[in-house]
Parts: structure tokens; C-alpha cells; sequence
């Protein structure tokens, strides 16, 4: 009898996959079973948000009228679930007087955009291209 080797798990959804990447950093690596880059993503996105929030960043607003500002805005949002908790907690409301204003608003845009890559990334996985 010849032996069978059993089949290999279907892939995930591509847009089931990416969301859950986006709202969870690192999970779409860790889905995928790329557990070293899922868990540093898991640990740095949402400790560098947190470090934005500490320095006293602002999340942003979203004002149609002043562009750059709604822009900071969407890249807040990218970061994910550490945002959705961040507005639900009513944290972020930032300090433009403290001397770290700005570095903080830098870590929270970060996370935001580093987010993005990670979520463009489980997804070149999940196509083959990597």
C-alpha cells in the first residue's frame, strides 16, 4: 500500500487574512506561520504606539478641510487594534506643549504605516511572490 501524505491546508482568504493583519499587528504572519516575524510585529507595533501615546502624541482628527492632518489621521488608524483602544480608552488627545509632542505623533504615524507593510507583506506571502 502506498502511503498518503496528507493534504496541505487550504491558504486563507486574502481579504479575511489582511484584515485580521491590519486590526491585529502580526497575525497575518503568524496565520501564516511566520512565527519570528509575527511575533515582533505582535510586541513592536503596539509597544511603538504606546511609546506615542507616552510622549504625548495627538491621534489625529479626520478633517476633510486640512489634508495633511486627515492624512495623519488615516496612518493613525493603520496601526489597528491599538488605535480602536486608544479612541474606546479616550487616549491620544496629546500635548502640542510638551516638549515631545512631535517625536510622539512620529512613533504614532510609524505604527500606523509600519502596520501597512506588515499587512502588504502577509499578503505577498500568501500569493507566493515571497
Amino acid at each position: 500500500m502506498a502511503s498518503r501524505t496528507p493534504p496541505a491546508p487550504a491558504p486563507p482568504p486574502r481579504l479575511l487574512l489582511c484584515a485580521l493583519a491590519w486590526f491585529v499587528p502580526g497575525a497575518g504572519h503568524l496565520w501564516l506561520g511566520r512565527r519570528r516575524a509575527g511575533l515582533v510585529f505582535l510586541v513592536t507595533l503596539p509597544l511603538m504606539f504606546g511609546v506615542g501615546l507616552w510622549l504625548e502624541g495627538r491621534l489625529f482628527p479626520f478633517e476633510l478641510l486640512d489634508p495633511l492632518v486627515g492624512l495623519a489621521a488615516v496612518a493613525d488608524l493603520l496601526a489597528g487594534l491599538p488605535y480602536v483602544a486608544a479612541r474606546l480608552l479616550g487616549w491620544g488627545d496629546g500635548q502640542a506643549a510638551a516638549a515631545t509632542y512631535e517625536y510622539g505623533n512620529a512613533f504614532l504615524i510609524t505604527a500606523g504605516l509600519l502596520n501597512t507593510l506588515a499587512v502588504m507583506d502577509a499578503q505577498d506571502i500568501l500569493a507566493g511572490r515571497k
